[in-house]
């Protein structure tokens, strides 16, 4: 593929077994919504008790069985957060660093520099993260902080900074494909096409996320115009 080629979210994970997290910003084809969805797999037991619920306009992982919860420090967390004229939406609990730091008059950078991948050895999870911002229009950043080597010595950090084309999102993953450890993603975020419908949007990511895997999507649109929020959420486990 070239680099300016586009494919709809189905077609970028069909078949793939293991990408791991996911997180897609772009605008819708028609150009009047901001978009972004969130989604979640897991291979063990513990990661696979778990549910998205909303709390407002935010959204926060629960366990599905909280008997079953064996380790909460890297499952549990709130994957989108609001404050001001941003929302944050990561893979981990630097959605609260990043809030943080926003709050303080600071950037999306600076929080993120004080964050590393995760410590899961051997596969490191890189923490993947992305805000939107309306404060002049909209754009948007996506990062991720990532093992330099094997054995996780140093932690290298890429941001993308976007300004919104219409019809055109960035999707970012943890994981290039499943593995024992587990190929962390490579290269720059992914042009994926965004539809002006969100269940159409919704249900080519839901179909097409591994039916053995998936575990929770979140998808919102934000109407440019005049703020209203449409929102979309599955959860594997009801």
């Amino acid at each position: 593929m070239g680099i300016y080629d586009i494919e709809s979210m189905g077609k970028r994970i069909h078949g793939n077994s293991y990408v791991g997290r996911g997180i897609v910003i772009g605008k819708s084809e028609d150009g009047k919504k901001a978009v972004f969805a969130y989604f979640i797999m897991g291979r063990s037991e513990n990661s696979r008790n778990r549910i998205f619920i909303e709390d407002g306009n935010e959204v926060i992982i629960h366990p599905f069985d909280a008997s079953k919860v064996a380790d909460p420090s890297l499952i549990i967390y709130s994957p989108v957060r609001v404050i001001g004229n941003n929302v944050i939406v990561t893979n981990g609990d630097q959605t609260d660093t990043v809030y943080d730091f926003i709050k303080e008059g600071k950037t999306f950078e600076q929080a993120l520099d004080t964050r590393c991948f995760e410590p899961d050895a051997p596969n490191f999870t890189p923490r993947i993260s992305g805000i939107l911002n309306f404060d002049n229009g909209y754009s948007y950043k996506m990062s991720i902080l990532k093992s330099a080597d094997p054995e996780g010595t140093e932690c290298n950090r890429y941001t993308f900074s976007y300004n919104a084309l219409d019809g055109l999102g960035h999707f970012i993953h943890t994981y290039n494909h499943d593995g024992n450890p587990i190929p962390t993603f490579t290269g720059e975020p992914e042009r994926v096409s965004i539809p002006n419908c969100i269940d159409e949007f919704t249900n080519d990511i839901w179909t097409e996320l591994d039916e053995q895997n998936k575990i929770s999507l979140y998808v919102r649109y934000i109407d440019l115009e005049t703020g209203a929020v449409e929102n979309r959420m599955i959860n594997k486990n009801k």
